[in-house]
């Protein structure tokens, strides 16, 4: 009986996921990924001299409108800045909180490769 209702779980819930909307199960991935961790790394450049780096960020985060929840041009998040560029995180360097325009920013964002 037991795994009689482990099996009807497992097959409502791929039936659930089957049915959302693709920003749906990217959210749900991304949540996922969040819940999990990562080290990700966001470069920001100005035209294609590098000017900002931000270490162990876990998430960037899409803003959003409080009244009618629309994706607002800017992304947010925390990270360690590199205030020297070298990649890594130096004694003196802080958890921050960044955000970047949609509009007039090109970043790079990648998992830390060390």
């Amino acid at each position: 009986m037991n795994s009689s209702l482990t099996r009807t779980a497992l097959v409502l819930s791929l039936v659930a996921l089957v049915g959302c909307t693709q920003e749906s199960q990217n959210k749900i991935g991304r949540s996922l990924q969040n819940w999990t961790g990562t080290d990700g790394v966001i470069e920001i450049y100005a035209g294609e001299k590098l000017v900002r780096r931000f270490l162990s960020i876990d998430k960037l985060t899409t803003a959003t409108g409080t009244s009618n929840g629309a994706d607002r041009p800017y992304r947010f998040g925390y990270g360690v800045m590199d205030e020297n560029l070298n990649g890594l995180i130096d004694d003196g360097e802080k958890k921050v909180y960044f955000e970047f325009s949609d509009y007039s920013t090109s970043y790079l964002f990648y998992e830390n490769p060390n």
